[in-house]
């Protein structure tokens, strides 16, 4: 049975996987030129990084919940937060080329 502790860790970890995400996902609009190289390694470099972060979290640190398969696993901290981070950086944030930035004289 879970206890209180590793419930809210567990939610813990997926909110921090989701901000990652939407980190991530951010700065490649930000760094890349085209909408397709931004969606490429948003599908492919975030998902790395979420189960590389799952795996160090939940293995040596044993953070979470026994969620009975990998599967789940991978659903419950890689899948749902890399695609809420992904949403919320391109539904609720301003694409990259409605800002306005100063001219930089050198």
């Amino acid at each position: 049975m879970a206890s209180v502790l590793q419930v809210v860790l567990l939610v813990g970890l997926v909110a921090a996987h989701a901000l990652a995400a939407a980190v991530m996902t951010r700065f490649f609009r930000l760094q890349l030129e085209t909408d397709w190289g931004t969606a490429i390694y948003a599908v492919t470099l975030v998902p790395i990084v979420l189960l590389v972060s799952t795996l160090v979290f939940t293995g040596p640190f044993g953070i979470g919940v026994d969620l009975g398969s990998s599967g789940a696993v991978f659903a419950i901290l890689v899948f749902i937060p890399g695609a809420l981070g992904a949403a919320v950086d391109f539904l609720y944030v301003e694409p990259p080329e409605e800002y306005e930035l100063p001219d930089v004289e050198s």
